[in-house]
């Protein structure tokens, strides 16, 4: 069952794009492998549960950000 809703996807994936890019731009914060490895991580699981438009964290805690149809 779908539970994220447009806005929320919308947000997800712009978030999740930039988490994967800012690491390839050489910042100092990016300098230690874990925050590098971190944000490509975080970033990829907003952009999957953008495009699918299901994320566990909401249904564990019975959020929805959908629309009933």
């Amino acid at each position: 069952m779908l539970n994220v809703g447009t806005p929320d996807r919308i947000v997800r994936l712009l978030a999740g794009a930039i988490l994967i890019a800012l690491p390839f731009f050489n910042l100092p914060l990016f300098a230690n492998p874990v925050l590098w490895w971190g944000a490509i991580v975080v970033g990829a699981v907003l952009a999957v549960t953008a495009v699918i438009g299901f994320c566990p964290l909401y249904a564990a805690f019975g959020i929805r950000t959908r629309r009933r149809s």
